[in-house]
């Protein structure tokens, strides 16, 4: 009998320890209600990671020739920096040169015309002054009765020829002086056609990319290089759209490898998106559906040296505390 009431009591200890274990089981796996642990996620952010490119100010630009001709000499080479105004092609200009020649030596000519056709004008005048004292003196002389009338309407005649080849002169001094301006425009204008076939920089910066050699035919299509101006890169970055409110124009960041916490550089944010974006800048596919909703930011970094343009790094930007 003490044998059966110990078996039962076992039995009961056995199946109440197995119904509290259920009941514990139960309780751990019931998740945590907002209620129960509040949740922020953006209590105590000091600072924002998002992933960036490295760009120079103003983008990459590309080059492009100012006229069209084959490539006689090339001045600029890949990595190399070039000031605004610096000759970096030279194009065949055979042509160019022999008009510019030919019109200088136009103008020559012109001119030589001119200074001749100036100087019969002042004999011309001479000649007048001289006509008209003759014309004056037998004037005179008829009243006195000492020239007959015939020499007075001679010399009357000669002073009024003079005068009418005195008057076309002028004339045509003026049409070949407006003739000379013509030549001295011509001249400016085969200067400039001269002037285009040595392509210079517009911009102070350094070239990226070399793509022209000797002997190439370009037009104002062809693109000499990739470009960087002068001037502090930016790391052009994504924050998320939780902490996009929080970014601003002047913020401190720093910038560091991916993966790694050694400080490359230091900037400050100086563009901040106005609106958010759907995809990410650095999406590898067109086609990349991912719902991602991100603000634009743009970080101009202190020193150059410690980056390369295109490269992704980590852009760590230092939130003002609210």
């Amino acid at each position: 009998m003490k044998a059966t009431q110990l078996i039962f009591l076992a039995a009961t200890f056995s199946l109440w320890s197995c119904g509290a274990d259920k009941t514990t089981e139960e309780t751990q796996s019931e998740p945590l209600t907002s209620t129960e642990v509040p949740l922020d996620s953006t209590m105590n952010v000091k600072e924002v990671v998002g992933i960036a490119r490295i760009e120079p100010s103003g983008k990459i630009i590309s080059i492009n020739a100012e006229t069209a001709g084959f490539v006689k000499e090339v001045l600029f080479a890949e990595n190399q920096a070039v000031k605004k105004g610096e000759v970096l092609v030279v194009l065949e200009s055979a042509i160019e040169t022999a008009q510019l020649r030919q019109t200088q030596s136009r103008i020559k000519t012109q001119q030589a015309a001119i200074d001749a056709a100036v100087a019969n004008l002042e004999s011309l005048r001479v000649k007048l002054a001289n006509a008209q004292n003759t014309y004056n003196r037998n004037l005179k002389l008829q009243q006195g009765n000492a020239a007959t009338q015939q020499s007075v309407d001679d010399s009357r005649f000669n002073v009024d020829d003079l005068q009418k080849q005195l008057a076309a002169q002028a004339a045509n001094i003026e049409q070949q002086r407006a003739r000379l301006e013509e030549l001295r425009t011509d001249i400016g204008l085969s200067q400039t056609q001269l002037g285009k076939k040595s392509l210079r920089a517009p911009l102070s910066g350094i070239f990226l990319s070399c793509d022209v050699k000797p002997g190439n035919y370009i037009n104002s299509e062809k693109v000499l290089g990739d470009f960087a101006k002068d001037g502090p890169y930016l790391a052009v970055g994504e924050v998320d759209e939780l902490y996009a409110l929080r970014v601003k124009n002047g913020n401190k960041a720093y910038i560091r490898a991916q993966g790694e916490n050694k400080v490359l550089t230091r900037g400050t944010v100086v563009f901040t998106g106005s609106y958010l974006k759907q995809k990410s800048l650095f999406s590898d596919r067109a086609d990349n559906l991912e719902d991602r909703r991100v603000r634009e930011v743009h970080v101009r970094l202190d020193d150059n040296s410690k980056v390369l343009i295109g490269s992704r790094v980590e852009c760590v930007i230092e939130l003002d505390q609210q």
